[in-house]
Formats: structure tokens, C-alpha cells, sequence
């Protein structure tokens, strides 16, 4: 049976980077293990709205071990404060405080830096061997390679790749990854919102054909009155 299908995939700003993106299946994939009970140790490069939401993801996730945030200029309290509230999904569960240039969440001593070369980092030495790349700059392998030359060793691109980085959504493909990858995406907030609904209805009915129309949210990089901007126009 085929179907011709229109699609409307209403989308967040943070749906790219979906709760399972990052969770003990998805992570034991991503390190070529098949047991849940070891504590990954993760970090993540860049702060914006998408890095805080991975942050809270990984604070719930007992089968990771956050351990470094790489987040630009901001300053240790105001990344608490943008991570204790978010205008959608509320108040962050548990403590937040601050020691120095530690983040403390939940009881759990979180290192923070500022260098705008992800290499600095030294993510290695703070057991941060897989990084969320959430600053949407280092989306080819070349330029994430930076990460992995700090001492990581797997990154995943909260934003699609700019190259032939491998995409991974999950629902859809994840048994695709073998581990060998050091780079993966998650593909783009749409794909997310869409690519399990199609795959979904193609594998029982078929597609003919199909229109997909995304509503999405607002997002930082919107200007919301007449002016100029750095995307293209």
C-alpha cells in the first residue's frame, strides 16, 4: 500500500538534541558497549540554549559522568542562572551553586572554561571523553578535530554536519553506528521532529511522496524587529 502523505512537523529550538541523544543506549553505542552499567564521562563545548538543556539531560542520565563545560565568556554564576531557568521547560530540578570556576549541580563538581580553541580544554585529563559539540562552529571533522586533539575522544554535533560527518537520529538509524566514527550529528531539530514519523508510516505503508512544513519556534539568532543580519538574506 502507498501513501501520499503531507506532513507538518511542529519543532523546538532544543529538538535536535533530543532526551535519547544522549542516553545509556545511545552512549553505549557511541563507545561500542552493550552495558549499561558503566559511567561515561562527558562534557560539553558551548553554553547557548542548547548545551544547557544537553547539561540537564546529563545531570538525569545516572550512566554518565559530566565533567567539563566549555562556555565561551559567561561567567560562572550567570551560566547558573541560565541553567537553574528556562522560559519553556521551567526550573531546573535540584541544586545550583558555584565554586570559583566550578559549577555545582546537584552536588556534582562541574569544571567550566573559556577558551575559544576547544583544544585548550584539555578534555581528556578532566574525563570528558565524549563531548557534546553544542556551539554550532565546529560541525565538520576537521574543525572538531580540535576537540579530540584536547583529549577527547568521540563528539557529537548537536546541529548537522557541515561535511560528511555521519547523522544518527534517534528512532530512525542509530543501529548504524558501529563505533568506529569519532564524529557523529544528530541532524537538525526538523529532521528529529519528522524522521521518526516518516520512517514509521514508510516501513508499514510506503511513501509515494510527501510535504513537510516546519513550524518552528523562535530561536536566539531571530531578530524580532527590521535589521541586519549575518544569515544569509
Amino acid at each position: 500500500m502507498k501513501l501520499s502523505i503531507a506532513f507538518l512537523a511542529s519543532v523546538g529550538s532544543a529538538a535536535a538534541f533530543s532526551n535519547s541523544a544522549f542516553s545509556g543506549k545511545s552512549v553505549n553505542a557511541v563507545r561500542g558497549q552493550s552495558s549499561l552499567n558503566m559511567v561515561t564521562g562527558t562534557g560539553v563545548n558551548g553554553f547557548g540554549r542548547i548545551g544547557r538543556l544537553v547539561t540537564r539531560i546529563l545531570m538525569d542520565d545516572p550512566t554518565t559522568d559530566l565533567n567539563a563545560i566549555n562556555a565561551g565568556s559567561a561567567s560562572t554564576d550567570y551560566m547558573a542562572y541560565q541553567y537553574k531557568y528556562d522560559t519553556i521547560h521551567g526550573k531546573a530540578s535540584g541544586t545550583v551553586d558555584i565554586d570559583g570556576d566550578f559549577l555545582i549541580l546537584n552536588g556534582k563538581r562541574i569544571e567550566t572554561t573559556r577558551c575559544r580553541d576547544p583544544k585548550e580544554v584539555n578534555w581528556g585529563a578532566k574525563n570528558a571523553h565524549y563531548v557534546c559539540e553544542s556551539t554550532g562552529v565546529f560541525l565538520t571533522k576537521e574543525k572538531a578535530q580540535a576537540i579530540i586533539d584536547g583529549g577527547a575522544k568521540k563528539v557529537i554535533y548537536s546541529a548537522p554536519g557541515k561535511d560528511d560527518t555521519q547523522t544518527i537520529v534517534m528512532g530512525v538509524n542509530q543501529d548504524e553506528y558501529d563505533g568506529s566514527e569519532n564524529f557523529i550529528s544528530c541532524a537538525s531539530c526538523t529532521t528529529n521532529g519528522l524522521a521518526p514519523m516518516v520512517k514509521c508510516i514508510n516501513d508499514n505503508f510506503g511513501i509515494e511522496e510527501a510535504l513537510m512544513t516546519t513550524v518552528h519556534a523562535m530561536t536566539a539568532t531571530q531578530a524580532v524587529v527590521d535589521s541586519s543580519s549575518r544569515k544569509d538574506w
